[in-house]
């Protein structure tokens, strides 16, 4: 496992996290893999459904041998947290923010990435040693909002999440996102359901160049 530090490191460097939510335990290794293939380090399996600690293992074992860093998403409490840990993932995301889920993986040493929406929430976030801030849903207040955050609070690592597409990220980026996070925008679930590899990578390769075409402007 990679080191924290090297973890948030590769999720920058990535650009993207891409949310694998209610994929087949059967088919997630493959999914995962296919998107690796198209350019995407940081892959989230959420933990809101059956068999997620089995999922998160079984796409940490698939990704093994790559740069790949495997994290959970959709963590609401500590014993998740634990839990999802102990499965293997690197990286914890939230779509709220619990101090505890936090402090949970600074004891662990896993990069903590809690959601936020408010100042309020952010500072909450910052003071129990979130690693980065996951701001959601996105689209409901926009690009201008990673600014309006960071203008009193520093200079915070903002990943927007929700409702990111390709026809949008890059003002995301322009607003001073350090990564996004993206579903459907970047998972091709009719795709998936074909048993199609091929068009799955195809489709998050698509979404890759335009998160590279946004950071290179």
């Amino acid at each position: 496992m990679a080191n924290e530090n090297d973890v948030h490191d590769r999720i920058i460097d990535s650009g993207v996290v891409a949310v694998l939510r209610g994929i087949d335990d059967t088919q997630i290794a493959s999914v995962a893999r296919a998107i690796h293939e198209a350019g995407v380090t940081a892959i989230e399996v959420t933990a809101d459904g059956k068999r997620a600690s089995e999922k998160i293992a079984a796409v940490d074992r698939e990704l093994a041998d790559t740069d790949a860093v495997v994290g959970a998403g959709t963590v609401l409490d500590a014993p998740t947290a634990q839990s999802v840990i102990d499965a293997g993932a690197e990286f914890v995301l939230a779509p709220d923010c619990n101090p505890e889920v936090v402090r949970t993986c600074n004891r662990r040493g896993v990069v903590s990435i809690p959601g936020v929406m408010t100042p309020t929430e952010a500072v909450t976030a910052m003071e129990a040693g979130a690693d980065m801030l996951k701001m959601f849903p996105a689209t409901t207040v926009g690009p201008g909002h990673i600014g309006a955050l960071q203008g009193p609070l520093g200079d915070i690592d903002i990943m927007p999440t929700g409702g990111v597409s390709s026809d949008n990220v890059g003002d995301f980026f322009e607003g001073g996102a350090v990564a996004v996070g993206a579903g459907s925008a970047i998972v091709d679930y009719d795709a998936i359901a074909a048993g199609d590899m091929a068009q799955v990578r195809e489709t998050a390769a698509t979404f890759v160049d335009a998160v590279e075409s946004a950071r290179s402007r």
